[in-house]
């Protein structure tokens, strides 16, 4: 099978900014904003030990096959090409965020963590900060949901960091859920943090996971999981947060074995892509419709340019175009 071509990414570095008055005074979870499955992935370390996030059994596999296991790892942790501001630019507004200390490591440095150590967190919190200063209508969303090797110390020093980068650009969890776009350019807040661990409870800044959920199919059938996501929607309007529907496929380890040289990108996401993007381009956003939606490569098919358009059937007499 032939290699998808990239495509070059439509520059969406400001579209929350260009949205009609109709959109910006619209509740934000009734937007469609696109999003990325395990954002920080572009670039994991192939020389650190393998996360604390695997099985037993991988590390075991990785020690013995050493550089040629963690070749193989990369190729199946790696679900994004694109860096933090490449994604921003692009048009991508929520990040999928796993972190953990490297255990054995003096200090409480935390990293980005998928089967293998990413970059620092600080070192991506920055990038996206200084995006965020150059685009002051963009919002984000920064979703915190796996933490590994982390005490209650390394908790308190990634809080800290978080406030120390962000600062006033953070929205504060007593906002009330029906935030529009108007309400948060009003008060310069452009960072909405969801924190999935009892040691944010005490902070005003840190968001509830339970107010963002994100049902994960686990499947690697995309007839299945178009019907998971279909399911999990018709659940949403029970829950009146923002909700996220993660159109990704989880190679399972037969899988993984079967398409052990080709990666998750070439044996997996590329060829079933066709089939999500039909399911993606037929949502509409609304009370009852899709919110944030991930993908893995979202370079492929210019995901975010096809999620932000979805916002146009909001708009009466508007068609997507």
């Amino acid at each position: 099978m032939k290699t998808a071509a990239v495509t070059s990414p439509v520059c969406n570095a400001d579209w929350m900014g260009s949205l009609s008055p109709a959109l910006s005074s619209m509740p934000l979870k009734h937007l469609a904003v696109p999003g990325s499955h395990d954002s920080f992935s572009f670039w994991v370390d192939e020389k650190a030990p393998v996360g604390p996030d695997q099985a037993p059994v991988v590390k075991r596999l990785a020690g013995f096959f050493r550089s040629l296991g963690k070749k193989v790892m990369k190729k199946w942790s790696m679900t994004q090409n694109l860096t933090f501001r490449e994604q921003l630019e692009a048009g991508i507004r929520y990040f999928d965020l796993r972190v953990s200390s490297k255990p054995g490591e003096r200090g409480h440095e935390i990293y980005f963590i998928h089967g293998l150590f990413g970059h620092k967190v600080r070192d991506g919190l920055l990038e996206i900060d200084s995006f965020l200063s150059a685009h002051s209508k963009e919002v984000i969303f920064l979703d915190f949901n796996h933490h590994y090797a982390m005490g209650e110390a390394h908790h308190s020093y990634l809080l800290s960091m978080l406030q120390e980068v962000f600062g006033r650009k953070l929205c504060r969890r007593d906002c009330e859920e029906e935030i529009t776009l108007e309400y948060l350019w009003q008060k310069k807040y452009q960072v909405i943090v969801f924190y999935h661990h009892s040691s944010a409870e005490s902070c005003p800044l840190m968001w509830p996971g339970t107010k963002i959920p994100a049902p994960w199919a686990n499947t690697t059938d995309a007839c299945k999981l178009i019907q998971f996501l279909e399911t999990t929607l018709g659940e949403r309007a029970r829950c009146g947060t923002f909700h996220v529907s993660q159109a990704i496929l989880t190679p399972r380890v037969k899988t993984i074995v079967r398409g052990l040289i080709k990666g998750l990108r070439n044996y997996l996401v590329e060829r079933n892509l066709p089939t999500i993007m039909t399911w993606v381009k037929a949502q509409k956003p609304g009370v009852n419709g899709v919110n944030i939606i991930t993908s893995d490569f979202v370079e492929l098919v210019d995901f975010a340019t096809t999620v932000i358009k979805l916002n146009n059937l909001l708009l009466p007499d508007k068609a997507i175009t």
